[in-house]
């Protein structure tokens, strides 16, 4: 069977997990497991507080510091109902590996297990290491766990590859990506006399037209040759919910939002503007007629940004692997400034494309996983060296 015979074989027993971030990973972490303590490899197992989710952590070769970290989150997004074939089963077709996180990022996931025995084969220099982690789609909460345990081990390693999907492009910068909730609690009531309430989802909506505003002030802010598109940090509101019927005021609402800064300061900007707002604007008005009315944000998670440093030995190694001679950013995050906060050179690189990831039909073309793969042996060749 060659590498990619054995690598599509390993995805389709990956996407038949299905990993969703709402449900446990550990299936797929013992199916890790024992593939990787087949092979000899080093096992670290952390837990969440539920005990449902898990990281597992791999290493193969010598046990000094320094070597490459491989970096995959192993959760997945709902696959929902306009998929044409069972989301949870591998189909190739035309060349493309359809599943769901067969794109994002279960190929690269693959790759790296595929890889694993033929990197224990080999006389490794220097460590290699694999990191699976949970829930990246929801805060990356698998990869800061992470980080906080390998924080001040004598054995870190110098470089991280995370493998989210590129098109196989280097990637040396990414925004950060910082996740919230915003709850309304007002006061109900009959319709037909809405001042004798506090409407919630009406200043949901006074809170997202001011949110609006200063995602406007944020394009004036944009640094100077930003290479970001759109080169500014960017404001979205993702999700509203609130009241009952048509004609009772709603009680409660509440709004999921982000920021994808450019740099921290503008995050702190548009937090601080907000919390003016709620406090000037907003919150006097809804207490004036109920006391007990109140606006809380939840931070869901505050991912760091990826930053593109001139000094990157992790993106110049890719370089050498792939031949590349560009590298890029994107608006999207990754687990990658984890990493990086860490004290790794870190840079992203993997098979397929963003626009297949989080959609119906998502897929991964067999030549993107065969170019991860050639650049996969190719690190083995240099750890050996």
């Amino acid at each position: 069977m060659t590498v990619l015979d054995e690598t599509k074989a390993i995805l389709a027993d990956l996407i038949a997990f299905p990993t969703v971030s709402t449900d446990s990973n550990l299936d797929l972490i013992a199916y890790a497991g024992e593939r990787l303590s087949a092979c000899g490899a080093r096992l670290a197992l952390t837990r969440d507080e539920t005990g449902q989710k898990a990281n597992l952590y791999a290493s193969l070769g010598p046990e000094t510091a320094g070597g490459v970290v491989l970096a995959a989150h192993t959760d997945v997004v709902p696959a929902g109902d306009d998929w044409t074939s069972d989301p949870f089963t591998l189909r190739e077709a035309g060349g493309r590996l359809y599943g769901r996180g067969s794109c994002d990022m279960k190929g690269f996931l693959a790759a790296m297990l595929a890889m694993a025995p033929r990197y224990a084969a080999l006389d490794l220099r220097h460590p290699v290491h694999l990191a699976l982690t949970y829930d990246e789609e929801v805060g990356c909460f698998g990869a800061r766990q992470l980080v906080a345990d390998l924080a001040g081990h004598e054995m870190l390693p110098s470089m991280a590859i995370i493998g989210e999907p590129t098109m196989m492009r280097i990637i040396e910068g990414h925004k950060g990506s910082y996740e919230y909730t915003t709850r309304f609690s007002g006061l109900d009531g009959h319709g037909s006399d809405p001042d004798s309430g506090v409407n919630a989802i009406t200043y949901a909506a006074k809170f997202i037209s001011r949110l609006m505003e200063i995602g406007e002030d944020l394009k004036a802010r944009a640094p100077a040759g930003s290479r970001f598109h759109p080169p500014w940090t960017t404001v979205q509101v993702g999700r509203i919910g609130g009241g009952t019927a048509r004609n009772v005021i709603p009680r409660h609402c509440e709004i999921d939002w982000e920021i994808r800064p450019v740099q921290e300061a503008d995050a702190t900007f548009v937090k601080a503007a907000l919390a003016a707002y709620c406090a000037r604007d907003l919150l006097p008005r809804m207490r004036a007629v109920a006391a007990d009315a109140g606006i809380e944000t939840t931070v869901i998670g505050e991912v760091e940004a990826l930053d593109a440093r001139s000094d990157n030995p992790a993106r110049d190694l890719v370089a050498s692997l792939t031949g590349a001679n560009s590298f890029d950013v994107v608006p999207f995050g990754t687990e990658a400034g984890l990493y990086q906060g860490l004290g790794l050179s870190v840079v992203v690189c993997g098979p397929g494309s963003i626009e297949q990831a989080h959609k119906p039909d998502e897929y991964l073309a067999v030549d993107q996983l065969e170019a991860c793969l050639a650049m996969l042996s190719r690190l083995g060749r240099h750890l050996e060296a």
